[in-house]
């Protein structure tokens, strides 16, 4: 058996798990929770990055004796170091101060190259309005950052350097042209780890690279039995996808807005960042109301379709009165309104990613923190027609236990056999569709127009 510890770093909260692997075991436990979010710092936000670093180190202390350890965490945000020092503290995502306006490389060529949907989160337009970056001989993303200051040793895992669109997803390596052209130095772009490569130690304990943006590792403990499977990765985002042997990079893909991210041995994810449960989150926060299964009671007993949104239009995205901007309504409705309005974009997003990638899909999938959302996992099998598997919960701690355990030795080859221990150990729980398709259709309608 091996014990690991898994550092897993979500947008809304961070954890460290210790997990435990053998013939038919898969344990994880739970030995630290701490807070994560944006900090507004005179109208700029940023994340508490010593805070994660000392509450992963503390969890580490808790976790005891473990044969290695490893960390993930959301993607596209990054520090810049300068002769090993951090220059300042990490922005989050959601600053005001991107745009995705870009000159000298046209939409077409770039995603030609990175394969990536163009958002103003992701990394080169975050650089594009960096004014640290002249001082910077080093790029790190969160998880290799903290894995630095652990052991010493610089680089970026392979999966989140993919979320960057600094990375040539065909040659599987830094777009270093790319990057010289709009004006972002080669030399800040380090070494790429392999997921299962050993970075170095901590306190005589192998650190080991895995999919180290946690969707990656989500991904890997996707309980599917088939390969015509999607999948929901649901939390504060929704990444909403296929698993494929290659990127689809056609313009229809482009202009659909559809990613191809890399995945753990060599596959990709071709998926549409979807607005989450970030959404309900606000409102919660406005609402200061943490009952959540209360909300979901009244949300259930809510009129269908009574009010709908397009949850990933611009206003959205941003912290701020989230009730207000989805309309005058009870918190019943506002949230079987997010709810629904979720669906919605899941099974328009999921019949793009079909028809994109001439890829049918028999099961949908919905693994992560909304996995537990009972009415959420209804609302996607009506909306989709589709049956739904939700769980794991811990997805992306299992992804990155997984993968460590195999490092280690464990006979865990491939990604089948990682995924046949999740069924075998983990509960799931099965959605059929209900409903008429028509209503959705017609729901549909409304928020995004005709096909």
């Amino acid at each position: 058996m091996k014990r690991v510890a898994a550092v897993d770093l979500g947008a809304s909260s961070g954890r460290v798990m210790v997990g435990e692997v053998g013939p038919d075991l898969l344990n994880l436990t739970e030995i630290n929770r701490f807070w994560n979010g944006p900090v507004d710092v005179r109208g700029s936000l940023h994340w508490d990055i010593l805070h994660l670093y000392r509450s992963t180190l503390e969890g580490l202390r808790k976790a005891g004796a473990v044969d290695s350890l490893a960390i993930d965490s959301w993607a596209v945000d990054y520090g810049l170091l300068s002769g090993g020092r951090l220059l300042g503290n990490p922005f989050h995502y959601r600053d005001a101060r991107t745009t995705t306006s870009l000159e000298g490389v046209s939409a077409e060529e770039l995603y030609q190259i990175t394969g990536l949907q163009r958002l103003p989160i992701n990394t080169l337009y975050q650089l594009m309005a960096e004014h640290l970056l002249d001082q910077a001989d080093t790029l790190l993303l969160i998880p290799d950052l903290l894995a630095y200051w652990l052991t010493g040793s610089i680089g970026v895992e392979r999966t989140n350097a993919s979320t960057t669109q600094l990375y040539d997803v065909r040659a599987r390596d830094w777009a270093h042209k790319l990057a010289d052209r709009v004006g972002i130095p080669s030399r800040v772009l380090p070494r790429l780890w392999e997921p299962g490569d050993t970075i170095g130690l901590y306190d005589g304990t192998p650190v080991i690279a895995v999919g180290s943006h946690d969707t990656a590792s989500a991904v890997v403990s996707v309980p599917t039995e088939t390969e015509r499977f999607a999948y929901i990765s649901s939390g504060t985002w929704s990444l909403v996808g296929l698993e494929l042997e290659a990127p689809v990079l056609t313009e229809e893909a482009r202009l659909a807005n559809f990613t191809n991210e890399g995945g753990v041995d060599g596959r990709i994810r071709f998926l549409r960042n979807v607005m989450g449960l970030w959404i309900l989150q606000e409102c919660q926060r406005v609402w200061q109301d943490d009952d959540l299964p209360r909300l979901l009671a009244e949300a259930a007993a809510a009129p269908p379709f009574a009010l709908l949104i397009d949850p990933d239009a611009p206003e959205f995205l941003a912290p701020g009165d989230m009730p207000a901007r989805i309309g005058d309504a009870p918190k019943g409705v506002i949230v079987r309104c997010v709810l629904e309005s979720l669906a919605l974009a899941y099974r328009r997003t999921l019949r793009s990613a079909q028809e994109l990638a001439d890829r049918p899909v028999d099961v949908l999938h919905v693994i992560g923190g909304g996995s537990q959302n009972e009415l959420l996992c209804q609302l996607t099998a009506d909306a989709c027609g589709l049956p739904v598997l939700a769980g794991p919960v811990e997805a992306s701690a299992l992804g990155n236990v997984l993968v460590q355990a195999r490092a280690l030795g464990e006979p865990l080859p491939d990604l089948a056999a990682m995924r046949a221990l999740v069924r075998s150990t983990h509960r799931l729980r099965r959605y059929t569709p209900q409903g008429k398709p028509a209503d959705w259709d017609a729901a549909e309608s409304r928020v995004f127009g005709t096909r």
